[in-house]
């Protein structure tokens, strides 16, 4: 049930139509504290849906909301379940994406 509902929601993380973009993060951030470590089976899809496009946005409302969203993960998850998908998102970003997401990692 849990992938059902988040294979949709990624869909619009992923969206090319920016209010939907950013009120998707903008909920995701308000789900983080409530779902917290239940959310463990689908962070390896919501990690590179959170950050893909999102956190290299020039539009700055989806860039914070994008931040907001990975604080509130490490804020709310174990840490030891992020660790594994932001290596492998760090590996392949570029620009401030790249270094907001290593930031988090030190």
């Amino acid at each position: 049930m849990l992938f059902q509902i988040f294979d949709a929601f990624k869909a619009r993380l992923h969206e090319s139509n920016s209010k939907v973009n950013q009120v998707a993060l903008e909920t995701m951030h308000k789900m983080i504290p409530l779902l917290k470590d239940n959310l463990s089976p689908v962070i390896n899809m919501l990690i590179p849906a959170i950050v893909d496009n999102n956190l290299n946005s020039k539009n700055p409302g989806i860039y914070a909301a994008a931040t907001n969203v990975i604080q509130a993960l490490c804020q709310h998850l174990d840490n030891s379940l992020l660790l594994q998908p932001f290596c492998t998102k760090a590996q392949f970003l570029s620009g401030k994406a790249k270094q907001d997401l290593t930031e988090k990692l030190a």
